[in-house]
């Protein structure tokens, strides 16, 4: 019998954050929440296995005029060649959305952006939504 179990790659630096949603996803039956706290982490677990979603912490690098967003990993998802990563569901985490970031989201096909601080519900929820039909 084929494995059914939808997988989901969570990107977050903090580890209590990224515990509780993979915990709580598990219990729920919400899917594998697969945790990574740093993209080259992230980008092992892309290489194994196949995920029907994916939730990423984006932060802002540097500071005043020379600031802007990691959004490297996104990248080179969109990149992948594979076709079970270019249509990849993303969600991503961050702090702030401006008009730059909001724009840079869009033509990376990012449907849904969640601003901390949150509950991790908004979290599960997105997961949830990912697991259940492949969108955000």
């Amino acid at each position: 019998m084929p494995d059914t179990t939808k997988h989901i790659l969570l990107v977050e630096p903090e580890p209590m954050l990224r515990r509780t949603v993979a915990m709580t996803a598990r219990s729920l039956n919400l899917g594998q929440v697969h945790e990574a706290a740093t993209s080259a982490a992230a980008l092992r677990l892309l290489s194994v296995r196949t995920f029907q979603g994916a939730v990423i912490a984006v932060d802002c690098v540097g500071s005043g005029k020379d600031s802007r967003y990691d959004l490297g990993l996104i990248d080179r998802l969109r990149a992948d060649a594979a076709a079970n990563k270019q249509g990849l569901s993303i969600a991503i985490m961050t702090e702030t959305a401006t008009p730059e970031l909001l724009s840079d989201l869009r033509e990376r096909r990012i449907s849904r952006v969640i601003l901390k601080p949150f509950r991790a519900r908004v979290v599960l929820d997105t997961i949830e939504t990912m697991c259940r039909s492949g969108k955000t």
